[in-house]
Formats: structure tokens, sequence, C-alpha cells
């Protein structure tokens, strides 16, 4: 297992394994093994047996408490271990939906996938998983009751931070974005509110709805993930092939908001988020992206006004704006939202970057600010279907759905 340059883990007792009991607490759908014909294999019925009695043995484990969050797709509940009820986790009870096969939707399977297979301290734990008699999933996860990174961001009257936190914030989430990219995965759909925040201060990355694998470079993904105001441009050019670089323009996005405090391009429509980058970044061409004309002749609905060009934008305009991150921090952030994904560090470059080791030091995790959400936040942060794409990035917006029977 892939080890973060930037991160030390404890030795024995480390919560970075994956244990013999996330394998064995894996979901049995009941409903596929509900009759046992007397002329199927006996070997057959004992392993389903077997499989129904583990299941029954990880349910009996936990306790449902109140319920703090309800939702179309998911129930969230407080509970605890059964032996401890001292102990608090979240239940995520996610509810069948007919028209979907086994009544689970692709976001909540890739969900569980990636969340069993990676095992981090920046990213949201998975303790368990069963079904209940009525055939819903219910998810085991680590209680995180402080809500998450964009509730901080927003408040600009009771929250204050600089550049020692915003550095602290960031080696986290890039600790956890690595991990996942060291064991192949893509995330794409970080943003603030998917960074949730555990009561010691640790940054956990959540929602794993739009991640998948990405092992096979010839694998042809869709572009359309990724909440908009975080998504970059390759995938609003509509490319086929990526790498875990949009993962890394989608942090560099994050940086850019936590030192503003409001999102750096919101943009309204696809077409608008593309113009805000080709003003705020510059316009791709030949000379800063090689092979992009190709991409625009294949783009769906986007072109570029070859009379209304804007150079890339250079340093001393980055300074301008998120000088607060520093020189050296400036540096890091135009590395991150460089136009041409080839040219765009990676996460591991990321985390080896000078700017680490420049004053000021990150803050300890226990002395970052925190906002007590509590557990209806906690339970307003889960209940959401993976990869739910919000209508223009945050507040009030109405989320519209992905089609994720063709997301790939």
């Amino acid at each position: 297992m892939a080890i973060s340059p930037v991160v030390t883990y404890e030795a024995a007792g480390s919560n970075i394994r994956i244990t013999a009991e996330k394998a064995r607490s894996l979901a049995v759908r009941t409903n596929s093994v509900a009759s046992v014909n007397d002329d199927r294999p006996a070997k057959t019925s004992k392993v389903q047996d077997l499989a129904e009695r583990l299941n029954e043995e990880t349910k009996q484990k936990y306790v449902k408490d109140m319920k703090v969050g309800e939702g179309t797709y998911a129930n969230v509940y407080r509970g605890h271990l059964k032996a401890d009820p001292s102990s608090k986790v979240a239940i995520k009870k996610i509810k069948l939906i007919q028209e979907y096969r086994d009544g689970l939707t692709m976001d909540s399977i890739r969900e569980v996938k990636y969340l069993q297979e990676l095992s981090h301290p920046n990213i949201v734990a998975l303790h368990a998983v069963f079904s209940s008699k009525n055939q819903n999933l219910n998810l085991v996860l680590e209680f995180l009751p402080l809500g998450d990174l964009e509730m901080l961001i927003k408040d600009t009257q009771g929250i204050r931070y600089g550049t020692a936190e915003i550095k602290a914030w960031m080696g986290m989430l890039g600790r956890g974005v690595w991990f996942c990219h060291a064991n192949f995965v893509l995330h794409r759909d970080i943003k603030p509110n998917n960074l949730l925040i555990a009561a010691d201060g640790e940054i956990k990355l959540a929602d794993f709805g739009l991640a998948r694998s990405f092992a096979d470079p010839y694998m042809r993904m869709t572009y359309n993930v990724i909440t908009r105001w975080y998504r970059p441009p390759e995938l609003l050019l509509q490319a086929r092939h990526y790498s875990g670089v949009v993962d890394v323009w989608s942090m560099g996005m994050v940086f850019a908001e936590l030192i503003l405090r409001v999102p750096f391009l919101p943009g309204d429509g696809e077409l608008d988020q593309f113009r805000r980058i080709c003003q705020n970044i510059g316009t791709p061409t030949e000379e800063n992206w090689p092979g992009v004309s190709k991409l625009l002749e294949d783009a769906t609905g986007l072109a570029i006004d070859k009379t209304a060009i804007v150079p890339v934008l250079g340093r001393d305009m980055f300074l301008s704006r998120f000088g607060t991150a520093g020189p050296v921090g400036v540096d890091l952030l135009m590395s991150m939202l460089t136009l041409d994904p080839r040219k765009r560090c990676t996460a591991r470059q990321f985390l080896e970057h000078n700017w680490w080791t420049s004053d000021p030091r990150p803050t300890a995790k226990e002395d970052l600010p925190k906002k007590g959400g509590g557990p209806e936040k906690m339970g307003d942060d889960l209940k959401r279907r993976g990869g739910e794409i919000e209508d223009g990035g945050g507040g009030n917006k109405v989320a519209r759905r992905l089609n994720f029977g063709t997301a790939k």
C-alpha cells in the first residue's frame, strides 16, 4: 500500500489498513438468495447460508439511534456499537430504487466499492456494510459532527483563518487525493462540501459516487463529472481520456476558494464556465495547449472567438488576487490551474512542492478553526446521492442528476 510523502502513519493500531472485518461485512442481498431449489448444489446453499449469517452478525453489532437526515436517496442515523454505547457512528441507509437492477444505483455501488478499497486518515472511513430485512443497504460510516469545509469558508464573520490554516487543510486534502491516485482511483467530485471535518479537525474526503478506476489509459470515460465550478477545461471540452490531474484542478479551485472565501469561477452554465476560465486564467490555444484544437472541433456547443483570445495570465495577476498564500503558494496554485493537463502538476508533485517547507508551517489539526455543524449537518452531507451535481455549485439552486447508466 502506498504511503504519502508528507504524512506520518502510526504503526500498530493504525486505521490505515483494510481489515478482514470490512471484507466479512460486505452486504448480502437476501432477495438474490431467497429460495434455494433442491436441485442446486449443496455447496452453493452452504455459501449462501454463511453469507446471510455474516450479514446478520454485522447488523447485530450496531444500534440505530435518532434520525439526523432524510432525503429521497438515503436516510442517515446516528448510531453506536451495541457492545459500546459510548461509541458513535453514522449509519446511512440507502433506499431501494425500483428502476435499477437490484434496486441499487451505480453511484451507490461505486461509493461502497471505493470506500471499502481505500482506507486513509483523509478519506471518510467505512466501518461496515449490511443489508436490512427490507433489502435497504446500510453503510456504517465514521461519525463526523463538525460539518464540512464549505461551512468554514462561508462564515466570514465567525471564522478567521490565514495561510497556516489553509496550508493545513490543503495538505490533508492533497494526501487524501494522492492516496486515491496512488491506488488508481479518480474521485471526480472534489469540492468544499465533500470535505467533511472530524472531531479532531482532520479533513475527510467523502462522496465517491462519481469515482472510478483509471488504470487503463485507453479507456474512454464520461466527461460529465465534477461539479461545474470545479470542473477542468478538458472536461468542459468533452475529453474522453484524462487522468488524475482533473482532481488536481478541482483542488486548485478549492485552494483559490479558501483564499477568496467565495468560489473563484462560479459559472452559470458550461459555456459561461468555459468563458470564465478563458477570462481569468487564459484562452486555450495551440501555443499553450498543443492538441486543444482537436478537442474544440469535437466539443458540442463550444467555440473560441479568435478575435477575443486572452493570453495566459501571469504570476502578477495571481499574486494580486491570491497573495495571501505567498509567492511560493501562488506558484503552486498556478501549477494546479495550468490549462494543458499534461503540464498540470500531479497530486504527488503538489505534496512535494516547497510551499510546505516555507513559513508559516501548517497549523496543527487540533488548533484549526471549527464550527459545530452537529449531527443534523452530518445528516445533510451524507443523505445526498453520491455524484449529485448542483446546478451552479452551491446555495439554493436546484440539483440536477447525472445519467449514471451511461457514466463510466
